[in-house]
Formats: C-alpha cells, structure tokens, sequence
C-alpha cells in the first residue's frame, strides 16, 4: 500500500493551491448550505464543570463536540452529579447541540469486556489490535449484541496503519474497504488528524490539519464526502498559536463545496 511518487507530488501541488484558496476563505453561519450535514468540533476540556465542554465549543465555532467523563488514566470514576448533568443538558438544548453529534471519550484502560459501547480503529503501534479493519471486525463479531457497538475512525491512526487517504481517491478506497470489512452501519464517529507520521509507520503522532502527510487535500475529501454526515468528525490535533481548533475548524468549514451549485438540498 506504498505512495506512488506521481500521485503523491500531485496531492501536494492540489494541496498548495488550497492553501492559497482558503486564506480568503470565509466559513458560512451555522445553518447555511455549506458543511450543513458535517458536525465539525474539537476534544474540549470540562474543567470548571461539564457544561464548560458546550461553551467551549460554541466559541470555536464547532457544530459537535466530544469530552472526557473523568480521568482517562483511572479505573475511578466518580458519579455525576446531577445538577452538573442538568446545566449540562440546557446548555447543550440553549445552543443547538444534539445528543448524536457529541462523543463521549472512552478511558485509556479500555476494558473490551465492559458492558458501554467503545471501538477506536488504532495506528497498528507495539501491540495494540485494531489497526486493520479486519480485527476491528473480530472484535464486533465476538460481540453478542452488536447494536451496542460503534466505531470511531481516526484518520491519522488509518493512514499510520498503511490505509493511503493522502492519495488522490484515497479517502473513498478507505471507506469502501471499511464498508467492505467492518461495515459502514458501524461508523459512529471521526477523528481528524493529519499525521505527523509517514504512511504505514505504525506511529500515532496527530498533526494540524494540512500540516501533515495526510495533506489538506484528503480533508477536503472528507468533508465533502456524504458517508460522512450527520455524525461527529473531531479534532485531536495539537492546535500550536495562530492555527487552534477554532481556525482548524473554520478551515475544515470552508472546504465544505456549496451544494447548491450541484443542485442537492
């Protein structure tokens, strides 16, 4: 599954002249035709209570959202307190968030044999499973009731694990496969991250969006692509000054083709 070298130079050449295009670029108001279907957002943080993940959010200009429960690294994990999930709730309903667009992030400990739902495809790093969507698939398939399983894609951990989204068509082959493999009913989520890695180097580096081997070029794929509406596509990426979630996102945004001009609703 190696590049190919003319494939590649001309990804890069598309991917220069987005950048140029997208400079100027301004993202639409919620609502408007561009990126209507796509629920961009970023990992934000519940410091100060879990509602603070919605406000977060809202002033980066993300339509969906995923947080952390608690500590990633314990096995403890208080109770929620219910005035918290409450205000929680209202401000979710205050600005617009529904329930199918936020993603709650599973503990580090992950325990397969828990009762909560959970699958993340992995970069094929040590000894992990879940790189190829063929053990993600195994998994599944070990599962009693699988209505309770859903997976979450992460583009960088794909493309580490040797899936070639930087190629031109690249994104489309990986969903087919994954159609193919596990099943495209099973998709719940995204994560987008470029990576800091090569193609098939197993390593799980997240980079900025564009700033990487994936390319911009990819994510505009993906964000015009319509396997990919209506669930949460999240950022993880290290966000350095200048270039946050919040730009990441409104460049994401402005990728989104005016639907339109293609006479869709």
């Amino acid at each position: 599954m190696g590049p190919r070298k003319g494939v590649t130079r001309k990804r890069k050449s598309e991917d220069a002249a987005l950048v140029e295009e997208t400079e100027a670029a301004k993202t639409e108001e919620k609502g408007g035709i561009k990126g209507s279907n796509k629920y961009i957002g970023a990992h934000v943080g519940i410091q100060g209570g879990i509602w603070k993940a919605v406000e977060s959010s809202v002033e980066m200009g993300g339509k969906g959202f995923a947080l952390f429960l608690g500590s990633q690294r314990s096995w403890k994990r208080p109770a929620l307190d219910q005035k918290a999930a409450e205000k929680f709730q209202e401000q979710c309903s205050l600005h617009g968030f529904d329930p199918v667009h936020i993603l709650p992030h599973g503990s580090y400990l992950m325990n397969c044999g828990s009762p909560k739902d959970v699958l993340e495809n992995m970069s094929g790093q040590g000894s992990t499973v879940g790189g190829k969507f063929s053990e993600l698939k195994s998994i599944i398939d070990k599962v009693r009731d699988q209505t309770r399983v859903g997976v979450c894609l992460d583009t960088c951990h794909a493309f580490a694990a040797g899936y070639d989204l930087a190629a031109e068509g690249g994104v489309t082959a990986m969903l087919d496969q994954f159609d193919q493999e596990v099943g495209l009913n099973f998709l719940k989520a995204v994560h987008l991250n470029d990576s800091k890695g090569k193609l098939g180097c197993n390593l799980d580096r997240h980079e900025d969006i564009g700033k990487g081997n994936i390319g911009l070029s990819a994510f505009r794929d993906i964000v015009n692509e319509p396997r990919l509406d209506n669930i949460p596509l999240i950022l993880e990426t290290p966000g350095r000054p200048g270039f946050e979630y919040a730009e990441q996102i409104k460049l994401l945004y402005s990728l989104c083709e005016d639907k339109s001009k293609h006479g869709q609703n």
